[in-house]
């Protein structure tokens, strides 16, 4: 069965009314049939029905065991984070999401927690890191904002070796693109924000296990800590589900063309897209997505964060924003913004430098995008001149 029919049909018609789509259990609670003996559902934080939908849908298309749905990436996050305990050792992507970053440092350091964190690109310097103590390998490929690429596989022989759990954060690629599981992750985590939900319309985060042991600890967690995904955000991540593979497929496409356009601007510096083969990482992309993706970050040969402020807030079919993964183009300058709580030297020793800016490409046409950019690099192309 091919992928956009296993979403489609993997979705059940709901049992007790034949609705083709499925149904928002707007409920906090269940009628018993006796104390304790219920059909499955007894308080609403515990489960509930159109979660469950969500729960079930996201650990098939990510081959996994079991899914959980939670009330947002970092909800997700900090769930995997507590199966850990005073003393152990997390080894993280260095170029790292900034929530992650902030919840990793700020928070749990504080609860005896360490973090070290190394170029994943590499997986050699995830071996030559792990200790004793170490319990968990944390790895986003793409990474966000400088679109690096690990390579799974490798990372997960490495993982099993040394019986440290390795969790991938897929939100930058999505089960569309490639599934992390099948490549030996034992955890696998979504900000389902961005290209599942794919309408910046709602906040929401997914993991999926690869096995049972695993499920009934986050299970636990999930219960006991309550930030669970309500009724209608999760129809909302359905509903878009639904169209995932169509839309992820127009994103890659319409990135590609951008990126091959940014490559030839001269006022552009690196661009990062790892479908362009000059990416010192294409050949595990290729490998191991398939698809490239709808995230680009480029910087600008002059390092400049006001003339990059510039850039950004003056483009018309790209909106300046926060988050991805929508069916509206966005750009963000992630020294400002996204990776902001981070400090400036980490920031720009994993690349994000102060005029680095990020795209999310969305569903608009690739040409009229391509102008957008054009228009821009043309007026701050004038500026420069000025100021020369």
């Amino acid at each position: 069965m091919k992928e956009t029919t296993k979403i489609l049909h993997g979705i059940p018609v709901d049992e007790l009314t034949g609705a083709i789509a499925t149904p928002i259990y707007q409920t906090s609670t269940y009628v018993q049939i006796a104390p304790g003996v219920h059909k499955g559902y007894d308080y609403a934080r515990s489960n509930n029905p159109t979660r469950k939908v969500l729960e079930d849908l996201i650990a098939s298309l990510e081959e996994g065991r079991n899914g959980f749905a939670f009330a947002s990436g970092l909800a997700a996050i900090d769930a995997i984070v507590k199966l850990l305990q005073f003393g152990d050792e997390i080894i993280a992507v260095e170029d790292i999401y900034g929530g992650a970053f902030r919840l990793f440092t700020h928070i749990y350091q504080k609860f005896g927690i360490h973090v070290n964190y190394v170029d994943s690109t590499n997986a050699l310097n995830i071996e030559n890191a792990i200790t004793p103590k170490t319990k968990l390998i944390w790895i986003e490929t793409p990474t966000n904002p400088t679109l690096k690429i690990s390579d799974i596989q490798a990372i997960a022989k490495i993982a099993k070796a040394n019986k440290v759990l390795l969790c991938v954060d897929n939100t930058f690629a999505s089960p569309a693109v490639q599934k992390p599981i099948a490549f030996g992750a034992d955890i696998v985590i979504h900000s389902a924000t961005k290209y599942l939900a794919g309408h910046s319309d709602l906040i929401a985060g997914l993991v999926v296990t690869n096995s049972e042991e695993l499920g009934e600890k986050i299970k636990f967690i999930q219960n006991a800590t309550g930030a669970i995904l309500a009724p209608f955000d999760s129809w909302l991540v359905i509903r878009g589900i639904e169209t995932l593979p169509l839309r992820v497929k127009q994103h890659s496409e319409t990135a590609l063309k951008i990126a091959t356009f940014l490559q030839q601007q001269d006022i552009v510096n690196n661009v990062y897209y790892p479908g362009l083969q000059e990416h010192k990482n294409y050949d595990i992309a290729k490998k191991q997505q398939k698809y490239f993706g709808g995230i680009i970050s480029f910087d600008l040969k002059i390092e400049d964060k006001i003339l990059a402020t510039q850039l950004v807030s003056n483009t018309t079919y790209f909106k300046l924003a926060e988050s991805l993964g929508g069916v509206k183009s966005l750009i963000c300058l992630p020294c400002e913004m996204t990776h902001k709580s981070i400090p400036l030297e980490k920031r720009h020793q994993s690349g994000v430098t102060d005029s680095l800016i990020r795209l999310s490409v969305g569903l608009e046409d690739a040409e009229d995008l391509i102008n957008d950019l054009k228009t821009v690099f043309q007026t701050i192309a004038k500026k420069i001149s000025i100021k020369a």
